[in-house]
């Protein structure tokens, strides 16, 4: 027996809902998370809904699809983020009237990506498209948190991460799941891969420069170019 990427729960006039998976147009196994099958049973009954969410990502225009329906349906739409909405997988968390984000899970955004093949004027057309598609997901991530649009990009651009606190102090989401009782506000963390290697680099000076002609191992100075390059 197959197995469907989401697991539909009813209880009185409200449903639960499970992704867990990949975001994708067609499943051969129909366990990723799929815009056709989904529209099928969303539109199969009425009344409240609430939407567990952990996907790594996927299909950004398959999350598309998934996004519109969630923003068109009827009902109100409660995306709780358990473990990771990263990639497509945030823009999907988008469409909830309410985002509530375990403690313990995480949110990434990036810039879109794709293979494209061909003469120049293919890959122009590819640049072309992925600056568009990139857009699009600003558009999502723009009507809930109230960023510019700069701030978006930068944070797409570096490929960011960031932990339940940060990703209400951003906008991203609303409330903290399980949090009940009002607690003094902590700093979360947001980060980058340049803002970690500098932070790297900044620990370096203070550990013994091993002379290569003595000592086993990388010479200082070419560690530090090789983590210069990461950024």
């Amino acid at each position: 027996m197959s197995k469907k990427f989401w697991n539909w729960v009813k209880n009185d006039d409200e449903r639960t809902i499970y992704f867990d998976g990949y975001i994708a147009q067609e499943s051969w196994f129909e366990d990723d998370i799929t815009p056709k099958q989904f529209k099928e049973e969303l539109t199969a009954s009425e009344g409240d809904i609430t939407v567990w969410l952990n996907s790594p990502g996927g299909d950004v225009f398959a999350a598309a699809q998934i996004y519109t329906m969630l923003k068109e349906y009827k009902g109100k739409v409660t995306v709780k983020i358990d473990g990771l909405a990263a990639s497509a997988g945030s823009v999907i968390a988008m469409a909830g009237d309410e985002v509530l984000i375990s403690p313990v899970a995480l949110m990434m955004v990036h810039n879109p990506a794709t293979l494209i093949f061909g003469e120049a004027s293919d890959l122009q057309c590819g640049i072309e498209m992925l600056n568009e598609v990139k857009e699009s997901i600003i558009n999502s991530y723009q009507q809930k948190t109230g960023l510019g649009r700069t701030v978006i990009s930068r944070m797409m651009d570096a490929e960011t991460w960031f932990n339940a606190k940060k990703a209400i102090e951003l906008g991203f989401a609303d409330k903290i799941l399980h949090e009940e009782t009002k607690q003094e506000a902590t700093e979360g963390f947001i980060f980058d891969k340049v803002t970690v290697t500098n932070a790297l680099i900044k620990k370096l000076p203070k550990v013994k420069k091993l002379e290569p002609a003595t000592e086993k191992g990388t010479p200082y100075s070419q560690l530090i170019k090789r983590l210069d390059l990461l950024k």
